[in-house]
Parts: C-alpha cells; structure tokens; sequence
C-alpha cells in the first residue's frame, strides 16, 4: 500500500468463533511533517483501539527489515474563507452579507416615465398654485416665509390649489405675520379665508398654531416632523411638505388624496392601503429616495389632470396597458 512496511496482525473471525491470524504489511505511503518518515496507517489503530485486543504498536519486523516507530501525524487547521456578494449600493471589502432585494412593483419604472412625459408641460393647477407658490419670496425675515409656507399648507386640506391660492393672497395683503394673525379677531379670519374646507375649524388651528409658534419657537416653524404634526391642524402630509419647502429638507414622501388614489391604482404598494399615511409608509418602504420630493407634486399634478377620482381619463393616459386599475376597466 506504500513505500514503508511493517507487519500488523488482524485477528478475522468468520461464521464461528474460529479466528485467523492474518499478518501483513500496513503502511501509509505519507510521509511524516516530523522526520521524513512513512507513518502508520490510522486504519488499523482505530480498529484495534475499537476492537480490542489489537496490538497499539505494530510487531518487530522479521530480519532483513528495517524498523519504524509509529509517528503520530500532524494536521494543520485550515481556515474556510466564504465569500459574500456584496448587493446593489454596497462597496468595499466590508460587505460581508448577501441583501434581499426589496418588493418593487412591476413596470414601476416605466410608467413613472410615462407620467413625467405627461406632465412635462406643467401646467396643472398645483404647478402654478401650490405650496411653493403661495409665500411670499421677498418676505423678511425668513421666518415669515416659512410661517406663511405652513399657513398654507394648512389652509390646502381638503381644498382646491385655486381656493388655497385666493385666500392666501387675501391674507398677504394684510401682512401675513404671526403678529397680524394674533391681532385678527376670529371673525375677520373666517372671512378672509373662506371657502376653504372646513374654514371654521381652520381659525380654530390657525389660531393656536401660531401662539404655539410665538411662545416656543420665537415666531417660527419647527424644524422637525415630530414638532410640526404636534402643532394643531398638521398633519403628516403638511408636515413633509413644509420640511422640503420652507426648510429644504426631504423627511418624508408627502402623500394627499392623489398620491394615495394613484399609488394603489398602480398598484404601487405591496398590499392595498386604506389611507394617505399608510400609503406614505409603503412607498417608502421601496421607492428611491432620490424620487421623495419629486412625486408628489408629479403624482398630484397628474391626478388633476389625467388621473382623476370620476371617471379617469384612461383613453388619453400612456400607461393604460401598465396600469392594472385601466385593464380592469
């Protein structure tokens, strides 16, 4: 079996207790780390340990042979290197972990190219009308921009862009502060902004917003998501939108009644959403977030115009044959 020899004696019983005495030559043709030397073969080591009665140490060569003492073998450890693929938007060595890639609905892409060719024109009411159009720009300090940015964000709740943009322009030639708004008795408000949704329960909000913001924040907006929908009147919508507006900031995606209508109807959340805020936390769970600040005011625009409540205008919409709410019309 190998280059060096000795005698090892195997005891064989068979179909009795009759045993033979078999001697042979067992060598492992390895050599030894040690000095060179052939080592034994575990095989019968391990038998005669098991067995019992093996001899631990092979037998004296007969005459002519030359002796080799047993020579434990060494074995050295191995390290098992496993490597990982690093998954889309990791670099470097340290990626060590392979990541599932994320739910995304199918053809997303697509139509949301489709939906930009259609709005290229912007030319929707929210384009010309919308929160970043109602401030005034030339306004001084900044604060009374952002005061002005949040006050019609609040005012824009369940209201036409048009309606919002009226009655901001009323309330500016006033001087829209939030000095003059503390100094305008209930009345005069409900006046100046009527007919905006809901308009009595906005004084109420407007009201007590802006002495919030004249007692804790000196007269200007918070900075934060958590402190603005604590403001009465705010909600997660305001909010996000008065982050990317008056602070420059992209906390969130900023979803109305358009954003959630059409999201489902593109079915773009994993499961059908019951509201604007449980469509907001579904959308971001997969859209990039270099898209948050951009599609809303896309998705918004594209509902007052293509994508309507009633009747949608599917015939004229370059993505009737992604849109799985047009092809079960």
């Amino acid at each position: 079996m190998g280059n060096g020899v000795t005698f090892l004696t195997i005891y064989v019983c068979i179909r009795g207790p009759t045993c033979f005495l078999v001697e042979g030559l067992l060598w492992d043709s390895a050599i030894s780390e040690d000095d060179g030397a052939p080592a034994p073969c575990p095989a019968w080591m391990s038998a005669g340990v098991a067995r019992g009665g093996f001899p631990q140490t092979p037998k004296a060569p007969r005459e002519g042979r030359k002796s080799y003492s047993p020579v434990k073998r060494r074995r050295k450890a191995r390290r098992l290197s496993v490597a990982y693929e690093a998954s889309e938007g990791e670099e470097g060595e340290g990626a060590e972990r392979l990541q599932a890639p994320s739910w995304q609905p199918q053809d997303w892409r697509r139509q949301l190219d489709n939906i930009r060719t259609m709005r290229s024109g912007k030319d929707a009411p929210v384009d010309q009308l919308g929160a970043e159009h109602c401030f005034d720009p030339s306004a001084s300090p900044k604060q009374v921009q952002r005061y002005q940015v949040l006050l019609s964000l609040m005012l824009s709740s369940q209201t036409k862009d048009q309606v919002t943009a009226g009655a901001m322009q009323r309330l500016r030639a006033r001087g829209l502060t939030v000095d003059s708004i503390l100094q305008t008795d209930d009345s005069t408000l409900g006046t100046l902004i009527y007919p905006v949704g809901f308009w009595r329960s906005k004084v109420k909000y407007i009201k007590q917003t802006t002495a919030i913001l004249q007692q804790r924040y000196g007269g200007d907006i918070p900075a934060s998501v958590a402190e603005l929908v604590a403001l009465p009147g705010v909600g997660p919508k305001m909010a996000h939108l008065a982050m990317a507006v008056a602070w420059g900031t992209v906390s969130g995606i900023a979803v109305d009644t358009h954003v959630h209508r059409i999201a489902n109807r593109l079915r773009w959340t994993k499961e059908a959403t019951r509201s604007p805020e449980e469509t907001r936390r579904a959308l971001e769970e997969w859209l990039p977030r270099e898209l948050w600040r951009e599609i809303n005011g896309l998705l918004v625009g594209f509902g007052q115009q293509t994508c309507l409540p009633v009747r949608p205008r599917c015939q004229a919409c370059l993505n009737r044959a992604l849109c799985p709410a047009a092809r079960g019309l």
